[in-house]
């Protein structure tokens, strides 16, 4: 694509956004934005070279960014259409541009190795992007996570012809994507606000399986109910844990330690040991090394040493602190029911003769709506819950909803409803042993506060 001077990107802080952010500024552009809240992520994005403002007024746009002759708009669809700033760019004649399409537009002549589902596409995406780049062939990566091996979201490569991409089905963004390989974890519904049904949202799964290069693949989880829709000649394969045409055989686990032997059309390779030791990584990294075995360059070795120093992205399964034999501090990401069940029990597993205390902050009112007695199912594995209110993100209210709907549903005895704020003060008024902080929302705030109690 022919790149603009100055781009400016509305909602610059979200993390699909500051990969682009990260990657014009590879390109030597003008980078400039908004977002409503300063964060970490938008401090390390200024400090790259990127100029963010907080005040969403049309007179916080510098000037240089006031030119549609050379200035490039990329907005992410979690930005309202009434914002001032977006209004003014599409009112006076300005390429406006939704962050997805940019995505695939800059990826399009490359082989993309694209990553969708549910849930797990941000780690499986991040260790294929780590095993490629440890390998000869290295990569290009635009993650939706902040890989803690790079302390980024962004990989470039001057020479390799592969882009891993992390493949968003929010507002059907995937659908910009042209894949090479394509890889699909779980198919379970979300974003109800957005598709509706259940039907509509395998139906846009199917419409990405549609999308996929007629010399490629595609890599899909047994057992789900999509019925994918390839062009003639692109192959397909299957994979999970224990079956399917890539799994795994002989699990171990001991001292802290998961390893198994990875099971490929082609053969076995032996003892891939776990960087991050949690029970749902086996089946990560199956996915991940599949789809990096079927580019047909990998060396077994490539495989061995990237699995065994992937240190995962930050806010996916992070151990924040663990004193022997005092408080264990874990975060996770964890925001629908199936990956809040998974990360509850995975903790459980690791920890399973200690007292496990949950603080979870749902996500969104219309999730909360939709999956309240799932969420109420997956916290009641917990000993304890800590139930924090809705972190609103893009949405405004529903009449109705509120924590509550799942805090009444919660079988599990000791639980607890209360604000955000409140959640440092009552975790040093009682005595817990290994907590786990689980949401999309603000949560993260709140743990180096926690880790000090």
């Amino acid at each position: 694509m022919e790149i603009k001077k100055n781009i400016y990107f509305v909602g610059a802080g979200g993390i699909g956004m500051a990969a682009l952010v990260r990657y014009f500024l590879s390109r030597g552009c003008n980078v400039a934005g908004y977002d409503r809240t300063r964060t970490a992520l938008t401090d390390a994005l200024v400090e790259e070279g990127a100029e963010i403002t907080y005040d969403e007024s049309v007179k916080a746009i510098p000037e240089i960014y006031r030119n549609p002759e050379d200035t490039l708009v990329v907005y992410t669809p979690a930005i309202p259409s009434s914002h001032p700033g977006l209004t003014f760019f599409k009112e006076n004649g300005f390429e406006v541009m939704k962050r997805a399409a940019v995505l695939g537009m800059i990826t399009r002549g490359s082989h993309g190795l694209c990553f969708a589902g549910t849930h797990g596409k941000t780690t499986t995406s991040s260790m294929a992007a780590h095993i490629l780049h440890n390998s000869s062939i290295g990569c290009n990566a635009f993650l939706g996570g902040i890989l803690r091996n790079y302390n980024s979201n962004l990989l470039l490569s001057e020479t390799s012809p592969y882009t891993v991409i992390e493949a968003d089905e929010y507002d059907r963004s995937f659908h910009h994507l042209t894949p090479y390989i394509a890889v699909i974890t779980s198919t379970d519904a979300d974003h109800l606000d957005i598709y509706g049904t259940e039907e509509a949202y395998l139906e846009s799964f199917a419409h990405f399986t549609e999308l996929i290069r007629e010399d490629g693949c595609l890599l899909i989880h047994e057992g789900l109910k999509l019925k994918p829709r390839v062009k003639e000649g692109v192959k397909t394969f299957t994979y999970s844990r224990d079956s399917g045409d890539f799994h795994a055989v002989n699990i171990r686990r001991g001292n802290g330690t998961i390893t198994f032997d990875f099971v490929t059309p082609k053969g076995v390779y032996p003892n891939i040991e776990l960087g991050v030791p949690v029970e749902i990584n086996i089946e990560n990294s199956i996915a991940s090394m599949a789809a990096c075995f079927l580019t047909g360059e990998l060396e077994p070795d490539d495989m061995h040493y990237a699995m065994r120093t992937f240190m995962g992205p930050k806010r996916r399964f992070e151990v924040w602190k663990k004193e022997d034999n005092g408080h264990v501090v874990i975060d996770d990401y964890a925001h629908h029911p199936d990956e809040l069940k998974a990360s509850i029990s995975s903790v459980k597993a690791l920890y399973e003769n200690r007292r496990l205390t949950v603080a979870f902050q749902p996500h969104l009112y219309s999730r909360t709506r939709d999956f309240a007695p799932e969420f109420a199912e997956a916290l009641s594995i917990a000993d304890e819950v800590i139930l924090l209110d809705i972190y609103p993100a893009r949405e405004e209210p529903i009449p109705g909803v509120t924590s509550e709907i799942i805090f009444d549903k919660i079988t599990c005895k000791d639980k607890l409803l209360i604000r955000k704020e409140d959640l440092v003060a009552t975790l040093k008024n009682r005595d817990w042993d290994v907590l786990l902080t689980a949401g999309a929302g603000d949560i993260c705030n709140y743990l180096p506060e926690i880790c000090n109690i």
